[in-house]
């Protein structure tokens, strides 16, 4: 018998995302918010320029390196090429658009109680699950 790992991997993921966010904080002052970072990539330069290529980087990496050694764990994505790339472009938008992204608005903004940021969360969750009724039911594609 196996017991299902699904839960001690999202477990572990948002610990990550959350101890990021603390060192985040402590080491160098700021908030955390992963597209922030991300989009500063496009304005090289600085200290700050190479902790965000680390960030990015470790992004990148971390789930990689878990998928080298524990292997890659089953995932509801989708295969199809096109749907990542207009679904990686609309949560783009949707970053830029709320200025920040879950990790900015759903991790650190609702752990400090921010308005701004639980209403963005609410938007981003509600948002996402018309995306998914529209692409499985309404389109198929997923």
């Amino acid at each position: 018998m196996s017991v299902p790992l699904d839960w001690i991997w999202g477990l572990l993921g948002g610990l990550m995302i959350g101890g990021a966010a603390v060192v985040m904080l402590l080491v160098n002052a700021r908030i955390m918010g992963a597209s922030g970072i991300l989009a500063g990539l496009m304005q090289p330069g600085g200290q700050v320029f190479k902790e965000r290529v680390a960030f990015a980087l470790g992004l990148v990496g971390a789930p990689a390196l878990v998928g080298l050694v524990w292997g890659a764990p089953e995932t509801h994505a989708s295969g199809n090429f096109l749907v990542l790339i207009v679904a990686g472009l609309l949560v783009g938008f949707g970053a830029r658009l709320g200025n920040g992204c879950t990790s900015g608005h759903g991790v650190c903004g609702m752990s400090r109680f921010s308005l701004r940021s639980i209403v963005a969360t609410c938007v981003y969750v509600g948002f996402g699950m018309i995306a998914v009724a529209v692409a499985r039911h309404l389109l198929g594609v997923i």
